[in-house]
């Protein structure tokens, strides 16, 4: 009488847009860049930049040879490139990063092992970005 609708048809249509997460596990090699707005996470390999508005996991399996860009990072695998992230870059357990570290906030456990520049505060991460975007636009 007042709708004829079902509730069927009023459900709203599952999407992937929130809440998600992706997975790259453990055998799986990719080779190309990833680019997501929702979490990630690297069990497998990555040859390639990696790049998320979220968080980017790569667990202790995990290995990516690119850059990595997110608003937080949590390494625990091997990591060969510049990590940025623009809060908490946390290096964990067994990790080991050769590259430049780029972050707001940096947490580094006694047994992680690091090589490269160190250079903090999130002023830092948004001008490194903004170099990134000027060296791209003159090449």
């Amino acid at each position: 009488m007042f709708n004829a609708k079902n509730k069927t048809d009023m459900q709203q249509p599952a999407t992937n847009g929130n809440g998600g997460a992706t997975l790259i596990s453990s055998g799986t090699i990719l080779k190309g860049d990833i680019s997501s707005n929702n979490d990630l996470r690297i069990d497998g390999t990555v040859v390639g930049n990696v790049k998320s508005s979220s968080k980017i996991i790569i667990g202790s399996s995990g290995v990516v040879e690119g850059d990595i860009i997110g608003n937080q990072a949590d390494i625990t695998g091997k990591v060969t490139g510049n990590i940025r992230a623009k809060e908490l870059l946390q290096l964990r357990g067994e990790c080991m990063v050769n590259g430049n570290l780029y972050a707001g906030k940096l947490q580094v456990e006694p047994s992680a092992t690091f090589n490269g520049q160190c250079h903090m505060g999130a002023n830092i991460v948004e001008m490194s970005n903004n170099e990134q975007q000027t060296t791209a636009a003159v090449q």
